[in-house]
């Protein structure tokens, strides 16, 4: 005769309850992904806190912008040392009394930079270059692109000059018309020094351009090669032919 000894019914159904609750536990956590259906992921945490105007753009989760290497200037032939090559952006951007150049904040959808190193036409290629040129491009949102420019022109104002090597550097700037729809070009200006480091008596100079192009905004940074004078003649050529570049691809 068997000695088992059914449980009272009211213990039989707690048990049962509780066996459901576990059952149903393990089948929401063990639950797969449709076939198809994006893994899902979770967000990262974050910390409030206050960003600097100065610091360097963040591109919009908002919007994806993919900038292209034909939206970038190519040199002619006659003046390319070497070709044009991907730059970080933080390397491109010029600095003057601080981070001007890096003030696009939010609404920066898109950045990207590409450095040309250019030549005087029909020097020998054995010569030494004769200076390079950095160009980024941002894209915004709304009326971001303006919004960069407005900030640029009251911080370059705020700094007439500069600190750089022991050097002293005076900036000017002055609208650049019939570029884009709007431009800005600003001089720099220091002590020309030997390949010794002692000053000549003459002065350097080199030259900045920024213009924006509908929502876009393409800042190039003129630097004559190893300190020395940039080329304007070949910054104001690369400056249009990149903004009839910019409008190409935004068509």
């Amino acid at each position: 005769m068997s000695q088992y000894t059914p449980l009272p019914v009211t213990r039989t159904r707690r048990a049962l309850a509780l066996l459901g609750a576990v059952t149903l536990a393990a089948a929401c956590t063990a639950t797969e992904d449709p076939p198809g259906s994006a893994p899902a992921t979770t967000a990262p945490a974050t910390t409030s806190t206050s960003v600097p105007r100065t610091d360097p753009p963040s591109p919009s989760a908002s919007t994806q912008v993919t900038i292209p290497t034909s939206a970038f200037v190519e040199l002619p032939a006659e003046l390319r040392k070497s070709p044009r090559r991907t730059t970080p952006v933080a390397e491109a951007l010029p600095k003057l009394c601080g981070n001007e150049f890096g003030t696009g904040g939010r609404q920066v959808t898109a950045s990207a930079a590409m450095t040309v190193t250019y030549q005087k036409a029909g020097e020998p290629s054995s010569n030494v270059p004769q200076g390079m040129i950095h160009q980024t491009i941002f894209t915004f949102d709304g009326d971001g692109a303006p919004g960069y420019l407005s900030r640029l022109r009251t911080a370059v104002q705020a700094c007439p000059s500069y600190d750089q090597s022991g050097n002293r550097v005076t900036v000017k700037s002055k609208a650049l018309p019939g570029v884009g729809d709007e431009a800005l070009l600003l001089t720099r200006t220091w002590p020309e020094t030997s390949m010794n480091g002692e000053r000549t008596g003459d002065t350097a100079s080199s030259q900045i351009a920024v213009a924006r192009v509908d929502s876009a905004v393409t800042v190039f940074d003129d630097q004559g090669w190893e300190g020395t004078s940039g080329n304007p003649a070949i910054l104001d050529r690369v400056v249009r032919d990149g903004v009839r570049a910019i409008d190409a691809w935004q068509r």
